[in-house]
């Protein structure tokens, strides 16, 4: 049974971990300070947050119908869907994955995008919708710089791609061409799109209210609605209506300071074992991809401190373990054995068992471990409710709905929790909000935003030839 000074040793040793009120304060203040300079045509290039313009201006009213295509790219797998919208009725999905072997992952974009219209083509002929003209909306998860609703810039590849002669060039009309060439496709590319956006796209379908799209995932991004009389570098062309969404990128918060208050040692270990030290700070001390990482080192240090297993026999080889084996704790670990209530801690237990092959585990040690988990798992909510409602307040409405995809929402059952308790701190006491699971952003958020763009597209035509009679 541990003694209270024990577990005071323990608290005392993760308070570094734990942010106070004032640090709280701090981050928010940094982070809309960041948001502003994002939006500024003068201050952008000294933005951490870069606030790139996503170019959707046209909401869900939720009495969309008919077919529309998504392409959801942003690994080594994507997904084509053919969503069906029947207004207030429930849409219909039909979705087909398709594998990227090393081939396509390390062509030229040339031979990527063609095989990526191959399979679209594929795909329409066995849905038997070849003859329809369809539009498509374009997930693509990678970094870009967009120029406009269907052409975006890609600034680099990651998560293994490297394809030749598409740095810096257009996205969107290398699909475009590749449709092109491939004789009887009739697919309509409209809209390019980050699954923040699509998260955003996706709830408001279900709720006009939505005006926010958070993804805490393997990554962490977040979107918003602003104000077009706020976005200086958006072009005046692009200003006759009234709202934008914004492609916060809040991953990269922190680059050019702005949580060095709360960046600990083990946040600093974690940077310079990244294979892109000093990017994306934010994101290495909130997101999923992250945080086992996180409570390995804490663990570490931990029972070199004596803190946790200090009378363990496999002390020693724990201790090889932790130090040998980098990310050998996965974040699923931690929604995993928060649901492990003290009952004998089963689900700690097998945690410890996979790990580091020990058996009856002390239930003092478990409870200790899984303490450390929810530190660290606090702190992430914390941290992104806090930003979050520096988002909730710059929207300015009376009420807001936040919607969230991502599996670290999704699967531990108190990160909502964690989120709100600073969202109902910080979020200006003449707003309100509410959070919503978004359902498929990528996929059938992408399918509403081109199901929206045609929409306008067919109401300005309807105008025109009203005008030429």
């Amino acid at each position: 049974m541990s003694t209270t000074s024990e577990l005071t040793r323990l608290r005392e040793f993760l308070n570094e971990l734990i942010p106070s009120e004032d640090q709280l304060v701090r981050l928010y203040q940094n982070f809309c300070a960041q948001i502003r300079k994002g939006l500024g045509s003068k201050t952008n290039k000294d933005a951490s947050t870069k606030c790139y313009l996503t170019y959707v201006q046209d909401f869900p009213t939720g009495n969309e119908t008919g077919k529309y295509l998504a392409l959801d790219l942003g690994g080594s797998k994507f997904r084509v869907l053919l969503i069906h919208l029947k207004g207030d009725s429930e849409a219909e999905q039909i979705t087909k994955i398709y594998d990227l072997t090393e081939r396509e992952l390390h062509s030229t974009g040339v031979e990527l995008f063609d095989y990526i219209a191959k399979c679209l083509h594929e795909f329409v002929c066995e849905q038997k919708v070849d003859n329809e003209h369809m539009p498509l909306g374009f997930t693509f998860s990678f970094p870009c710089v967009q120029t406009g609703l269907s052409r975006a810039t890609l600034v680099r590849w990651t998560k293994g791609f490297n394809c030749s002669d598409t740095v810096g060039e257009d996205i969107g009309l290398m699909l475009k061409a590749a449709i092109a060439r491939r004789p009887g496709l009739r697919i309509d590319m409209v809209a390019i799109l980050n699954d923040t956006t699509g998260t955003q796209m996706s709830c408001a379908h279900r709720n006009p209210s939505c005006n926010i799209g958070l993804i805490v995932g393997t990554g962490c991004n977040a979107c918003y609605t602003e104000k077009v009389e706020n976005c200086e570098r958006l072009d005046s062309k692009y200003k006759d209506k009234p709202k934008i969404i914004i492609n916060v990128e809040w991953g990269a918060f922190g680059e050019k300071g702005g949580v060095d208050h709360l960046f600990t040692d083990y946040d600093r270990t974690v940077d310079q074992n990244s294979i892109n030290r000093g990017a994306q700070i934010f994101e290495k001390m909130v997101s999923g991809m992250y945080m086992g990482e996180l409570v390995r080192l804490i663990l570490l240090r931990a029972v070199n401190e004596n803190l946790v297993f200090a009378q363990c026999k496999l002390r020693k080889h724990i201790t090889d373990i932790l130090t040998k084996k980098p990310h050998c704790i996965e974040t699923k670990v931690l929604s995993d054995i928060a649901n492990d209530r003290g009952d004998d801690w089963p689900l700690v237990k097998d945690v410890f068992k996979q790990v580091f092959n020990l058996n009856n585990a002390d239930p003092d040690d478990c409870m200790k471990f899984k303490f450390i988990c929810d530190v660290v798992v606090k702190r992430s909510g914390n941290m992104i409710g806090v930003t979050l409602s520096g988002l909730v307040n710059k929207v300015g409405e009376s009420f807001s709905v936040i919607g969230v995809d991502g599996t670290v929402y999704r699967c531990h059952p108190n990160f909502d929790g964690y989120m709100r308790e600073t969202l109902d701190r910080f979020v200006d006491k003449d707003y309100k909000y509410d959070m919503m699971l978004s359902e498929d952003g990528s996929g059938r958020g992408a399918a509403l935003v081109a199901a929206v763009v045609h929409r306008d597209y067919m109401e300005r035509k309807s105008l025109n030839a009203k005008l030429r009679q």
